[in-house]
């Protein structure tokens, strides 16, 4: 049957088949909860409230909040009343802010009370936005430098608890937008279409891929302001999870401390943020129900993986995607007739970026023509699917990217026999050393895999002889010691000699990224011409 796949569908088998199910949220006023049919209400009154304001469908309503339970009843509130969901990235700088708000055309702005005074400075930058409303208890909307304002609280309190959802919508409008980090210029805008995120929350339950079920206790450490939380909200929501929401500014420690009392079994997070739970794990042991750890946005160490298997029996699963993808594209777990390997071969495996979700398409070319199938050689990694993006929003840059409806992603990878997909690194971070590539991602991984390294970051910078060079920087463990001569020859017999850094740098801190990759760009443009100057080298 031709049944619309819409996000209202998700909202509503929820509210039918699981209004006991309990929603956590951290805020600063402390631990919230309330069930999935409290949960169905507020959200109807968020529709209510923000029609009263005047947003109708295709309407852009921006979010500017931390993952906590009011989020969320935006994450449904919008796109169930036929409007767009814009979700906006709190890191990053004002004038990118004013940029992404001004070209989406949001018409209200959501905003965390907490958060306020990061607009401020930019409301007058702001013409297409209406209305800002608060997020919080106690709030004084006139007390709030962002005019005209409202408390979120007091419009919910006076909206209509059973505000009905329009029925004649079309599954390809847009329901939810994020905007991607772009390498140069602006960034770019990513639009989500209701039948995609569909689609993709679906594919959360695959017993393939993450296998998300009413059984799940889900904590999405990955901001809700980062390609839809990697789509975990929608996805626990309609299967029924009970759901927990670390709220502002959460450090390890919380986290650890959630994932304990509330018997957290499935988590998701940056290769960064795994690192410093590990440490706490470390330092301060919980006891934990966690059955996976998700990780993704950038290739997660090996050493990382072993550490949170081995020492405290965590699964750690790996995965790909991007902001344009939804972004689940790849999961790796081992096939039937794989799980008898010995450890370090199923290890090898489970390091990579997995196999292509099903439902999508996927081809890694290299010079017009596809790569043999052997682990071995490289080729930019290109997607298409029901859920992958095919233009970004109102920018000339589609062309660009999106080529004969190919996604082309900007990541080099390789792809073994059976099928797994091995992400080498973005184009732009390959390191090209007298005509040959040098992989950073492969020596990063190595790098942190000694025992006294906590991060390490490679980038490629200018060689007078064999015009780039790979320069290393590590980060160590507290307490930790280690020369860079004692970690070239940690290297050594991994790698042949000419991929060994030219030199190693020891760093208090590898700048990163607002969702915590690390920022290599940075490290490019400030470490340029290191090796030719007369700091010399190994």
């Amino acid at each position: 049957m031709n049944t619309p796949l819409l996000i209202e569908r998700l909202f509503q088998y929820a509210q039918t088949y699981f209004p006991r199910k309990e929603i956590v949220s951290r805020t600063p006023d402390g631990i919230f909860r309330y069930t999935y049919a409290d949960f169905g209400n507020r959200t109807r009154r968020l529709s209510s409230a923000l029609s009263r304001l005047g947003v109708g469908p295709g309407d852009r309503v921006g979010t500017f909040a931390w993952n906590d339970h009011r989020h969320l009843e935006a994450y449904f509130a919008i796109p169930s009343m036929g409007s767009v969901l814009h979700t906006i990235n709190i890191r990053l700088a004002p004038d990118q802010i004013a940029y992404i708000v001004n070209h989406a055309e949001d018409k209200v702005l959501l905003v965390d009370a907490g958060l306020v005074p990061l607009l401020a400075p930019i409301r007058d930058k702001l013409p297409t936005v209406e209305a800002f409303v608060i997020l919080g208890n106690q709030v004084d909307p006139s007390a709030s430098p962002l005019q005209p304002a409202y408390s979120y609280e007091a419009l919910l309190a006076e909206a209509d608890p059973e505000f009905e959802y329009p029925t004649d919508l079309d599954e390809n409008s847009a329901m939810g937008m994020c905007y991607t980090s772009a390498t140069t210029g602006n960034p770019k805008g990513v639009a989500y279409s209701h039948r995609g995120i569909y689609l993709h929350s679906m594919s959360m339950g695959l017993a393939n891929t993450v296998a998300l079920s009413d059984t799940d206790v889900a904590l999405p450490v990955v901001p809700m302001f980062h390609a839809n939380a990697w789509g975990m909200p929608f996805a626990a929501i309609w299967f029924g999870a009970k759901l927990v929401l670390p709220g502002p500014t959460p450090t390890p420690a919380i986290l650890l401390d959630l994932m304990s009392q509330e018997q957290v079994t499935i988590s998701a997070g940056v290769p960064t943020i795994w690192l410093g739970v590990l440490q706490e794990l470390e330092a301060h042991p919980r006891p934990l129900s966690l059955r996976m750890v998700l990780c993704g946005g950038s290739a997660a160490p090996p050493a990382l993986i072993r550490a949170y298997e081995e020492r405290h029996g965590i699964p750690f699963a790996h995965a790909y995607g991007m902001t344009e993808t939804s972004p689940l594209a790849t999961f790796s777990r081992l096939k039937s007739y794989q799980r008898d390997l010995p450890y370090n071969e199923r290890l090898a495996i489970r390091a990579t970026q997995g196999l292509l979700v099903p439902g999508l398409d996927m081809r890694i070319v290299k010079d017009g023509e596809d790569v043999a199938w052997d682990g071995k050689q490289m080729g930019e990694l290109l997607l298409r699917g029901p859920w992958i993006a095919d233009e970004y929003y109102h920018d000339e840059r589609t062309t660009s990217t999106f080529i004969d409806g190919w996604l082309h992603t900007g990541d080099v990878a390789s792809i073994d026999p059976e099928g797994f997909v091995r992400l080498v690194d973005r184009t732009k971070d390959l390191i090209k050393s007298g005509g040959e590539w040098i992989s950073s991602v492969d020596l990063e991984n190595a790098i942190m895999g000694h025992p006294a390294v906590l991060e390490a970051a490679v980038v490629g910078v200018t060689h007078p002889k064999w015009d780039e060079r790979p320069l290393a920087f590590v980060v160590l463990k507290p307490n930790q010691k280690v020369t860079k001569e004692e970690l070239r020859e940690f290297l050594t017999g991994q790698f042949a000699k000419w991929w060994l850094p030219d030199d190693i740098l020891f760093l208090e801190e590898i700048p990163k990224t607002s969702v915590g990759k690390f920022m290599k760009r940075t490290l490019r443009d400030q470490y340029h011409d290191y090796l030719i100057s007369d700091k010399g080298s190994l």
